[in-house]
């Protein structure tokens, strides 16, 4: 098995009169992030460290903000194309880590829900994905409220080689109901290994 590892960053300014999307959940809040589409920018940190580790370039040159197609896109419905294109390359996401830094709001009582969907849209389980928080320190455009950004590390593995799957056939011998037509059974096993 080999690996691959990307990363992926992006910034967003806060405005009044836009939703606050993070990973794909709207979270209450008297600003949203500005932007082309829904302005998510952790799913969009997401992206590119996805197309990072596939060497499929950045989240600009797969859906540039202007084309009028990707006007007010969902980043999640964005994420499933580029998992898809991943996919296409014989990769798999194996984890996802990130770091949303925001003065506020707190992110902690949404995290959960980010977790569960950004993995659903990754295809992983939510042990898969992580989300942690920071803040800015009262520093810089996230210290003073201006915006919010993201940062995530994305890690693809490449699947297993079909040497490695190996299907056999049998027979109930006459016995069962396997044996007398009334159904098939099948039986596998898998060896998994980590690193």
């Amino acid at each position: 098995m080999t690996a691959a590892t990307g990363i992926g960053w992006d910034s967003h300014r806060l405005v009044a009169g836009r939703p606050l999307i993070l990973g794909g959940v709207t979270i209450p809040h008297d600003r949203g992030l500005d932007g082309h589409s829904d302005a998510d920018v952790l799913t969009h940190a997401v992206i590119d460290a996805l197309l990072g580790a596939a060497g499929l370039g950045d989240i600009g040159g797969h859906f540039p903000d202007t084309d009028e197609r990707w006007a007010g896109a969902d980043s999640i419905a964005l994420l499933r194309t580029v998992v898809g294109l991943v996919r296409e390359r014989g990769l798999a996401v194996a984890h996802v880590d990130s770091t949303v830094v925001m003065e506020r709001p707190k992110l902690a009582p949404h995290r959960e829900a980010i977790r569960a969907s950004l993995a659903d849209a990754l295809g992983v389980a939510v042990e898969h994905v992580n989300v942690k928080a920071s803040t800015g320190e009262g520093m810089g455009f996230v210290g003073r409220g201006e915006g919010v950004a993201a940062l995530a590390a994305a890690t693809l593995a490449r699947g297993v080689a079909v040497e490695h799957v190996n299907v056999k056939a049998s027979t109930g011998e006459g016995m069962g109901f396997v044996g007398r037509g009334e159904g098939v059974a099948a039986l596998a096993a898998a060896t998994l290994a980590r690193g």
